[in-house]
């Protein structure tokens, strides 16, 4: 199993000053929400006395983390990620990624021997564990199986922890009495959290799975595993693997909790987590010369808002304005850029555009959009040997489908083969198609497009309308950010010269780090397309400008001065104000 390494404790300090410091003295060193904190979670208590202090000084303790706070040089900060778990956010002195330091019941005391004997225990009753079906069931089985191994502790005397007395070495009940395990109060909370975080999580790495902050979770090979932060951006747990059987043992056990097993015949499994998650896990030193790793790539519930990306600089509400008018007339729509650009985030946000009373069919080989429709088809691609019957079902194979199914906007999760033809085959008969594509700009794409093995023809570019560029990026402050580079109009192809012509509408300043709308009065889509077909006349096809600026400077004070920033709050404002004809 993985360790918990405390880089505070590694400097050989061993015990910390405050260690045999009595508790009233310590909670007086705190700030009240903290004291707050320590009296509902011992635990937290315990951990804060083994840390140093009067070295490091007193962490700060935070309910709800900010942006701001990324800017801390030095980072020494307890944030909640529920009732009884919390993280330490630390950054040792030398520098480097600072550490992330999860804070459960069981980490400030031994379990080895105690968890040992409870496992032997726990299987003599562990057949109703296996009826039942949810987790809610599981937790409930697992609480009654320690019930029956355990006797809590309690001011000298021992009682099952039911609160049931045990007869001494007969019966109870009528059933045999076999040597039960004799626990605190302490060890009995951690037992059970322990052994839930186990059977029912995802063991050692629950934690990170339950806090909404992670962004990615990644284990390169032995050593610590490494996490993608929403504030903190690049962080080195203390959750580090020392051998090789470890690491082996703990993907092994990974991959059968999310029913895909690995081995080395199969070393080799892409899977989604109960919560949408995307894991990819690699196993033995045969394909990984470091050894099984595996990256988790999480999802929050609630999708960014295309004004929090405004919020977060990664848009502009011009640009926003643009899009919600390309979408609402139905034009084809690809998002593009490298992996981890925010390419799928932004597709989330701009499907609020979308009009609600569209039918909209998503295809995807791992679910990763959240689109907020009622009327909303979300299939996934199948690959062979999974499921009941076994048989593979390709993107391609979904895609042939939903022409049939009558969609308003058909969504691909991203294309890479040889469902790029059927999608463009479905926007030539009419169907709007949005989808992610990784190219780094529009010539990129146009290349990989019509090469092997996508294969597009040429001259079916041009249905393709929009090509948003969504890039990683180095801002002016050295910083790092995701940003919308670029918005480009395709306009077509001309066969005797070999040429793709397009528009580049929106343009990211990179030294300004602004946004220009260098398409203004010079846009083939708005002026060409959906002017003539908003019944504009063509000598005041221009006209079409203003209704842009006018759903700019809605989205911004709803943003401002209406305070609206939620993804599903944003849906509903904007379905009344279609609905009014605000919008």
């Amino acid at each position: 199993m993985p360790k918990i390494v405390l880089p505070f404790l590694n400097q050989g300090e061993g015990e910390s000053s405050q260690t045999s410091m009595a508790e009233e003295e310590l909670l007086k060193l705190l700030p009240e929400p903290m004291q707050e904190a320590c009296k509902q979670s011992k635990h937290l208590l315990n951990y804060l006395r083994m840390i140093p202090i009067d070295k490091v000084g007193a962490p700060q303790y935070c309910l709800k983390l900010t942006r701001a706070q990324s800017d801390l040089p030095q980072k020494n900060i307890i944030y909640p990620v529920s009732e009884n778990l919390f993280i330490h956010v630390y950054s040792e002195p030398g520098g480097g990624r600072p550490y992330y330091i999860p804070i459960e019941p069981s980490l400030t005391m031994d379990l080895t021997k105690v968890l040992s004997e409870v496992e032997s225990g726990l299987v003599d009753v562990a057949g109703s564990l296996k009826e039942a079906e949810s987790d809610a069931e599981r937790k409930e089985a697992i609480l009654k199986m320690l019930d029956k191994v355990c006797i809590v502790q309690k001011n000298g005397t021992s009682q099952s922890s039911s609160s049931v007395k045990v007869a001494k070495g007969g019966e109870s009940n009528g059933k045999s009495n076999k040597t039960k395990v004799q626990v605190t109060p302490e060890q009995f909370d951690a037992l059970k959290y322990v052994v839930i975080r186990d059977k029912v999580g995802m063991g050692t790495i629950d934690t990170m799975i339950r806090d909404p902050n992670i962004e990615d979770i990644s284990c390169s090979g032995l050593g610590p595993i490494f996490l993608e932060h929403k504030i903190f951006k690049g962080l080195r747990s203390a959750i580090t693997f020392e051998t090789h059987d470890d690491l082996d043992d703990f993907v092994l056990r990974l991959s059968e909790q999310i029913k895909r097993p690995v081995t080395l015949r199969n070393p080799i499994v892409d899977a989604t987590l109960p919560d949408g998650s995307r894991i990819n896990i690699v196993f033995g030193r045969e394909v990984s010369r470091r050894g099984s790793n595996f990256t988790i790539r999480k999802f929050s519930d609630t999708p960014l808002s295309i004004l929090e990306l405004v919020e977060f600089g990664s848009i502009s509400y011009e640009m926003a304005a643009y899009l919600s008018v390309v979408i609402e007339d139905g034009m084809n729509l690809f998002v593009v850029g490298e992996t981890a650009s925010g390419k799928t985030t932004l597709l989330n946000a701009i499907t609020t555009f979308i009009p609600l009373s569209h039918k909209i069919v998503s295809i995807e080989d791992t679910p990763e959009l959240q689109v907020p429709h009622g009327n909303w088809l979300r299939e996934v691609s199948r690959a062979p040997g999974q499921g009941e019957k076994g048989a593979q079902v390709t993107m391609f194979d979904l895609l042939k489908a939903a022409l049939r199914q009558r969609p308003n906007v058909i969504i691909v999760g991203e294309i890479r083969g040889e469902e790029g033809n059927i999608a463009f085959g479905a926007m030539q008969t009419g169907h709007e198609v949005m989808s992610t594509f990784h190219a780094s700009n529009v010539e990129k794409l146009i290349q990989r497009l019509t090469g092997h093995p996508i294969n597009v023809p040429k001259t079916y570019m041009d249905n393709l309308n929009v090509v948003v560029c969504q890039n990683a990026v180095k801002l002016p402050n050295g910083k790092a950010g995701r940003r919308a580079t670029s918005i480009s109009e395709i306009v077509g192809y001309d066969p005797v010269s070999n040429i793709f012509s397009y528009v580049e509408v929106f343009r990211w300043n990179p030294a300004t780090d602004t946004f220009e709308f260098v398409g203004r009065r010079n846009s083939y889509l708005l002026e060409d397309k959906i002017a003539i077909k908003r019944g504009y006349p063509p000598d005041k096809k221009w006209q079409i400008y203003s209704l842009v600026e006018r759903r700019a400077r809605i989205l911004e004070k709803l943003h401002k001065e209406k305070g609206v920033r939620d993804f599903y709050e944003l849906l509903k404002v904007l379905a009344k104000a279609q609905q009014e004809r605000i919008f």
